[in-house]
């Protein structure tokens, strides 16, 4: 299967929800907070840094509810400005 590749607005939005979730952990651990999420620390690693920048639903999910974060303060920071 032949992946489409990102946008510039979608890889964006990526990096913004990594700063978001990297914030969000501050001083614990990624393994830590990646176990409590049922993730790996690497994939939770991808997901900060931006290589992995359209992580599935579920995924953000956990990680959101680890970390205190409601879905709603996920999609205004993520959000782009102007984006429709």
């Amino acid at each position: 299967m032949v992946r489409t590749p990102l946008t510039p607005e979608e890889r964006e939005r990526g990096e913004r929800l990594g700063l978001l979730l990297r914030e969000a952990r501050g001083g614990r651990s990624m393994v830590e907070i990646a176990a409590a999420a049922g993730l790996s620390a690497e994939t939770l690693r991808k997901i900060e840094t931006g290589r992995a920048p359209t992580p599935a639903f579920f995924t953000v999910a956990a990680l959101a509810g680890v970390l205190g974060l409601s879905m709603d303060e996920l999609v205004v920071h993520c959000t782009l400005v102007g984006a429709s």
